[in-house]
């Protein structure tokens, strides 16, 4: 563990690049600073230490924004063998761990876990201090990267020496600048099927099947811009399958300066040709030659540097020694109850990889991995060794790897005749085991840090994207693409409405977009899998069965055998969709607030497994997920009981009123509000007799949008009932006032309408407290059609009165709301005067016409949204038709 500013090893002080980046302090650029320093360490090419600086980055970032409240300036800062990242904020805290005392802050405490992180992943790190703000510092080490190295082996025996073909192939591709092919051999063509003129110009992406484990190695972008790269992927060939290749990756550039990237490629199992040795420790040529060191005769010198390759090569050199047609290596897991596939030769990896076996496969100590094993004839005990099901061996010879008396694993060499093996070579066996088990289980040490460091930082980008959504479809969008293909080939999201509802298929993906829809078909003609709350994840056999019978079956019809299996009927699934989906399939609950809410399914293709660091990363983004989706559905359920009650305080369409216009314009001030404390209301009171009214509670939002529905009510009941303006004013009032301390005062301007027959309409208005209603004449003059009274809900005796108003045809009543008199922009607000301007320009206008020219206004008047509700009620006598 780092302590704040002790140097661990001497180090370069040289800068050679430097980037920074100032972000404000709002709760979105924590993620900002995340990808600024993904994008500059991988711009640099120091893919391998991005999750530990994007972590630490994270926490330090957090604090500057959220706790601190302060920007937050990140500096990155590369020398020869290192990289230093500065965070500074403007909150000079002053409160630092003692150094050597190693109590940083409880575990707890969310402002100290950035300094706890730092020093547990940083080798250097430190606080400095000024009068205005406060940086905190990390330094990371660079590893160093044997590459290019020449070196010479050992002269080895001919049995020991690597295994390849009569005829080795390297396949000799090159990429442009833009990752496109631009030239590709003929051994590229003998290994992968396709001609040259089919491949070139198409990105390599198209046809690599890069391993996308999180923390585990580089993206394949990012492997192509460096200037050597070696290492273990896949080409998918003609047939659609995924052809493994071991390759080497130098960049260089053309006589004109065009960079390109020269790619070499051999089978997997022939990656001895390419791969390079490690760079020794400057061993000095002239000192005599000491011991061999057994690990190094087994392994061969150098011994990979991967654990993946370090596996491989054992069960290669295992099965060359004893002379087998197939050799395995299994690891176990940490509770030392089963063991998992991990490197195989002369078996069907791809189908056997990740998968898991017990260790205790049977009784006594034949059964049992933890004991050396020969088994003369398989046949004769079915299910000894579970691995070989169905493979044809017949005699195989199993050992354990143990570290410190721990069972780590299982080696086992097998072959296709019975009586093969003898004890001697069981103890043969056991002695490569012994001197491999130390080396590979650091190997698979170092492998597990790197994925949970890689787990980390995936789990901290995908709580901050779920966080920042809160729509259902989104959500499901966002659960489905952070799993494909980083955790799954394809992946399923299916929810459940209530406990009384059945699973129901919401969102399919695969990383191959064109077996999308015939994932999603099959999947639709299962059955869901069973919504069991039990954490972690199952196996689903179902969709790999229905896919394998509906191939078959396409097959039968195909050769004109016809099909005679009602299960596949109407299922129209290709040969690659049966693929796409053979391999294993896992079932993860989504479980929030104690109740299953949907099922997370993941897929992988034909005889695939998945690996249970994968699974576990799997179940922690379900259960985070879970939460997202169930927090998407309470608030899209929250805001339709929301919208349904205010669409029900909304008065009904406006009755048509014969030879007058009418037009309602309505906005309620803030997000997902639609009533608010402005109203409006046009209604028949009686035959030839119509009610208008518009009015202004206090306040905006629910609380006043509640005395809104009272007062609308209320005015239709009591005109109804025969009370005149002033009555129905006063009565209003008494009812507003009843409510206690719930009630509000408003504004309201209340009028009754009798159109005549001459084309003309008496009003009878009564305005207490609104904003007057204004008259735009026919000769484009405007005026006030009434006198200012006290507003209600404040007083309890009103004494109001109503004025007599006449309408001629050509003649508009426009009536506003405060929130359109009272629209600011700055220190000015556009007023009574400036919206009787507005009205001047709408001579000849209609009804809406007028309202839409008024919005307008308003809405131009300021750049800012509108703070405040807004009702416009605007009202047109027209003028008889002539001829």
């Amino acid at each position: 563990m780092a302590e704040p500013g002790v140097e661990t090893r001497t180090r370069s002080s040289v800068i050679t690049a430097r980037a920074a980046a100032t972000f404000d302090p709002v709760g979105r650029s924590v993620a900002t600073a995340r990808a600024f320093v993904r994008d500059t360490l991988q711009g640099w090419g120091h893919s391998d230490i991005v999750d530990d600086a994007v972590v630490l980055t994270s926490e330090l970032v957090t604090n500057a924004v959220i706790h601190a409240g302060t920007a937050a300036d990140v500096l990155c800062l590369r020398t020869d063998d290192s990289v230093r990242i500065e965070v500074g904020d403007r909150y000079p805290e002053r409160e630092i761990p003692i150094q050597g005392s190693h109590v940083l802050a409880p575990l707890d405490s969310e402002n100290g876990r950035g300094l706890l992180l730092c020093s547990a992943l940083a080798s250097r790190w430190g606080v400095e201090y000024a009068p205005t703000f406060k940086q905190v510092w990390f330094q990371l080490d660079l590893p160093e990267r044997p590459v290019g190295t020449r070196s010479a082996g050992p002269v080895l025996p001919t049995p020991m020496l690597p295994v390849a073909d009569e005829r080795v192939r390297v396949a000799v591709v090159q990429i442009d600048r833009n990752g496109t092919i631009a030239s590709w051999n003929e051994d590229a063509e003998h290994l992968f099927g396709y001609p040259a003129d089919q491949v070139i110009g198409k990105p390599l992406t198209d046809f690599a099947a890069w391993p996308h484990t999180p923390g585990i190695g580089t993206g394949i972008a990012e492997a192509l811009q460096l200037s050597r790269w070696e290492g273990s992927y896949g080409i998918r060939d003609t047939d659609g399958r995924v052809v493994p290749v071991y390759a080497s990756h130098l960049r260089v550039r053309d006589t004109n300066g065009e960079p390109s990237t020269v790619c070499l490629l051999v089978r997997d199992e022939e990656r001895a040709v390419l791969q390079t040795p490690h760079r020794g420790a400057g061993a000095d040529t002239g000192a005599e030659s000491h011991s061999t060191d057994p690990f190094e005769v087994f392994i061969g010198s150098p011994a990979p540097d991967d654990l993946d390759g370090l596996l491989q090569r054992t069960v290669e050199r295992a099965r060359d020694m004893l002379d087998g047609d197939a050799a395995f290596l299994l690891l176990a897991t940490d509770d030392e109850t089963e063991l998992e596939v991990r490197a195989t030769t002369g078996l069907p990896s791809a189908r056997q990889r990740f998968a898991r076996v017990p260790v205790e496969a049977g009784t006594g100590r034949y059964g049992s991995a933890r004991m050396p094993a020969v088994h003369d004839d398989l046949t004769s005990v079915p299910g000894a060794v579970p691995l070989l099901n169905t493979t044809g061996m017949r005699s195989v010879v199993t050992v354990p790897l143990k570290v410190e008396g721990r069972l780590t694993g299982s080696l086992g060499v097998a072959a296709e005749s019975a009586g093969r093996y003898t004890n001697e070579e069981a103890l043969r066996l056991q002695f490569a085991a012994d001197r491999i088990a130390l080396a590979v289980e650091s190997a698979r040490l170092g492998e597990l840090e790197r994925l949970r460091r890689g787990s980390l930082s995936f789990l901290v980008e995908a709580s901050d994207l779920l966080a920042g959504t809160l729509d259902r479809d989104q959500t499901l969008a966002l659960m489905a693409q952070m799993t494909v293909p980083t955790l799954a080939t394809w992946c399923a999201v299916y929810t459940i409405a209530d406990q009384a509802s059945d699973p129901y298929l919401s969102y399919v993906l695969h990383e191959d977009e064109d077996r999308i829809d015939g994932l999603k078909d099959l999947l639709s003609k299962i059955a869901p899998p069973d919504p069991v709350p039990t954490p972690g994840a199952r196996v689903w056999h179902a969709p790999a069965k229905a896919a394998q019978e509906a191939a078959l079956q396409t097959s039968k019809r195909e050769l004109g055998l016809g099909s005679s299996s009602p299960v596949s009927s109407g299922i129209a699934t290709t040969l690659a969709t049966a693929a796409a989906v053979g391999g294993e399939t896992v079932v993860l609950p989504l479980v929030a607030r104690n109740r299953v809410i949907g099922m997370l399914t993941l897929g992988k293709p034909s005889d695939d497994h998945f690996r249970q660091e994968i699974l576990e990363l799997a179940e922690d983004l379900s259960r985070r997920a879970a939460l997202a989706l169930d927090n998407a559905r309470l608030y899209s359920e929250r805001v339709a009981i929301s919208q349904s009650l205010q669409r029900s305080l909304l008065p009904p369409e406006s009755p048509q009123i014969p030879g007058v216009e009418v037009e309602v314009i309505y906005r309620a001030a803030g997000e997902g509000n639609e009533v608010g404390g402005d109203f409006y209301d046009v209604f028949p009171i009686r035959d030839g007799a119509y009610g208008f009214a518009i009015g202004d509670v206090c306040g905006t939002g629910p609380e006043a949008a509640a005395v809104t529905g009272l007062a609308r009510h209320a005015l239709r009941l009591l005109a109804r009932e025969g009370f005149g303006g002033p009555a129905v004013l006063e009565r209003l009032n008494a009812a507003i006032l009843d409510e206690g301390a719930r009630s509000r005062f408003l504004t309201l301007l209340y009028g009754e309408l009798w159109p005549q027959e001459d084309g003309s309409a008496h009003l009878k208005v009564v305005c207490a407290g609104h904003p007057l209603p204004l008259r735009l004449r026919q000769d484009g003059t405007v005026e006030s059609a009434a006198e200012p009274q006290p507003l209600l809900g404040v007083m309890e005796d009103l004494e109001l009165f109503e004025q007599m108003v006449t309408l001629d045809p050509g003649d508009v009543l426009l009536c506003v709301t405060d929130g359109v008199t009272e629209r600011r922009e700055g220190s000015r607000m556009l007023g009574d005067d400036g919206l009787a301007e507005v009205l001047t320009t709408c001579t000849g206008l209609t009804a809406g016409a007028v309202a839409s020219r008024v919005l307008r206004a308003v809405e131009r008047f300021a750049a800012e949204p509108a703070s405040d509700d807004m009702a416009i009620l605007a009202m047109r006598i027209p003028e008889p038709r002539r001829g």
